[in-house]
């Protein structure tokens, strides 16, 4: 078994997501970097901090740089950090006379952190249609069975008979719910980080808050009214966010797995796994998967919530742990909301026509 089952051979296909999984590939962590590189060097020069020619030259060869992926492998495992070798070749390719004015007044975390923020935007982008989507495939279930007469369960027993789009609408509201938190989630967590060594922009003097700005302008986040190093609650937010996410998925995947048992039979399915014993079987596998994603980030979250303790004004500790756990969460819910697209459409029936 692979140590990851998001990019692995035998696991992908079942757990992983390929549409959410580049977005944390190497390719697109240096090019967010250096995103924010060409970024930052355009927003300095027109805050005359650097020269515009300097500027001009960093932008450029941002454009065509690449790193020695190994060198900067080899770096971190003593820096902590891809930044400062990644910054070492980029200046190097920049050259004299311009290379000493890459990255000027900016640190590590600014970097990384801009970086993730970007590529989370898109994968948040990516789970909002797919959210959407989901949500009129719901709709359209319950149009063609909401009708339908299946028994409510309080507690795994027969409770009393009712239309079967009560359940359905079970499923569909929290997800309209989620959708309505991404409106005050956005501007928490889609926000720039530019504070230079400590948080203050101090070797930019006086322009640091005019270069934030026009970095956040640039790269289209929000300006923050004060740099978030150390609060991480816009991040644990979001955890919560994808957590919520997977959980009201998996809620539906437990009901359908129920529901399609033999005895029941509340439920048709075009699709379902096969046994290597039992020929005759039909397991609910795209159910059962919802259910793992769903109890995978709800144990995920906890680590995320582990991270928001940084000491002082940077935490080397905390904030590894917050790249080891983000990446998979998101994945995870990408994976949710693709293998939950597919099981909506795999129904035939609910419930008894009446």
């Amino acid at each position: 078994m692979s140590y990851t089952p998001y990019n692995a051979p035998l696991l992908s296909g079942l757990l992983g997501d390929a549409e959410v999984t580049q977005h944390f590939t190497v390719r697109a962590e240096i090019a967010a970097m250096l995103r924010f590189e060409a970024a930052l060097a355009d927003a300095e020069a027109c805050e005359d901090v650097i020269p515009r020619d300097a500027a001009e030259a960093i932008e450029t060869a941002c454009a065509s740089f690449e790193p020695d992926i190994g060198a900067i492998g080899e770096a971190t495992a003593r820096d902590g950090v891809v930044v400062p070798e990644l910054i070492r070749q980029l200046r190097a390719h920049v050259g004299e006379p311009h290379g000493k004015h890459v990255h000027f007044g900016s640190t590590s975390q600014d970097v990384i952190d801009t970086s993730f923020v970007l590529r989370m935007k898109g994968v948040v982008e990516l789970l909002e249609s797919r959210l959407m989507e989901l949500r009129a495939a719901l709709g359209d279930v319950e149009t063609r069975f909401g009708g339908n007469e299946m028994m409510a369960r309080t507690r795994m027993q027969a409770a009393l008979p009712f239309a079967a789009a009560n359940r359905i609408r079970g499923w569909n509201a929290p997800l309209g719910h989620h959708l309505d938190r991404l409106t005050a989630l956005r501007p928490r967590v889609f926000a720039l980080q530019c504070g230079g060594a400590i948080g203050t922009l101090d070797k930019l003097g006086g322009k640091g808050g005019a270069v934030s700005a026009r970095l956040a302008k640039a790269l289209g986040l929000r300006d923050p009214d004060r740099q978030w190093q150390t609060d991480r609650s816009g991040i644990a937010d979001l955890a919560h966010w994808l957590s919520l996410v997977t959980g009201s998925l998996g809620k539906m995947g437990q009901d359908i797995a129920l529901m399609a048992q033999n005895e029941i039979g509340e439920i048709k399915l075009s699709g379902g796994g096969g046994s290597s014993a039992m020929a005759h079987k039909q397991n609910p596998v795209k159910a059962e998967t919802l259910v793992t994603l769903a109890r995978f980030n709800a144990v995920q979250l906890s680590g995320i919530h582990q991270s928001m303790v940084h000491e002082q004004e940077r935490s080397g500790a905390a904030w590894t742990l917050e790249w080891m756990l983000m990446p998979q969460m998101a994945v995870a819910t990408g994976a949710a909301l693709r293998t939950a697209a597919q099981l909506v459409s795999e129904i035939e029936r609910i419930g008894a026509a009446g």
